[in-house]
């Protein structure tokens, strides 16, 4: 039994062989074909590589750029504002001391005879809250360039239930101390704020005292108010 089944391998063992051959073949043929080509692949691939390297640092770079320009317009920008809102701070600047000039000019004039620390006016608005806002302006052009500095205070007198009535400074501002308001300036100077006055008062005038360097003025000047919506 043994001689037989080796016949029946032969064959098999013969096809095994056959195909183990072809295979070394083909890949003996393959080799010999592909050989000569496989250095100038690897070449191209290397420079693939590094075509692809170099693209991607382009591209780094060009994106690092674009950030920039990004950034540098958005500085520009930022700038560009801050440059037109301080010109047009100058501008509103400028037109105050126009304003400003204009209203000295008018206060002194050519012909008008020099005088020293002075109060040239105290005006009066009655406020929608039932308060007085106040404008009280001082001047002086006798000393010109020099700096008239001190505080004020005001009381006004009118006439309350019938009988001659004093407000002081701390009650006209509802407080028990009420701090005196500075000046310093050195042709003139607008004073603001409000006061309360009580209620059935009738004021008649302001006195304003002003105490500074070298100055201890106390001025009368008639109340001269407005209403709110501006008439007298």
């Amino acid at each position: 039994m043994r001689p037989q089944e080796d016949r029946k391998r032969t064959p098999w063992l013969a096809l095994a062989l056959l195909w183990v051959l072809s295979l070394a073949a083909t890949w003996a043929w393959a080799s010999h074909r592909a050989g000569p080509q496989l250095p100038a692949l690897r070449q191209a691939l290397g420079d693939a590589r590094a075509q692809l390297r170099t693209s991607q640092a382009a591209l780094a770079t060009f994106r690092q750029r674009e950030a920039t320009l990004q950034r540098s317009d958005q500085i520009s920008r930022v700038a560009n504002k801050e440059v037109q809102r301080a010109l047009a701070d100058r501008e509103e600047e400028l037109a105050d001391l126009r304003g400003d000039v204009a209203f000295y000019e008018r206060l002194v004039g050519s012909t008008a005879p020099p005088k020293g620390l002075n109060v040239h006016s105290a005006d009066f608005v009655a406020e929608t809250g039932g308060t007085w806002s106040y404008l009280v302006v001082l001047t002086q052009n006798l000393n010109r360039g020099v700096v008239s500095a001190g505080q004020m205070r005001f009381v006004v007198e009118g006439v309350r239930d019938g009988k001659l009535a004093t407000i002081g400074w701390n009650e006209l501002h509802q407080q028990p101390t009420s701090p005196a308001q500075s000046y310093s300036f050195r042709y003139f100077q607008r004073l603001k704020g409000s006061v309360m006055l009580p209620p059935g008062f009738t004021p008649q005038r302001v006195r304003v005292s002003l105490r500074g360097n070298g100055a201890s003025i106390d001025q009368d000047i008639g109340w001269n108010h407005n209403t709110a919506n501006g008439e007298t």
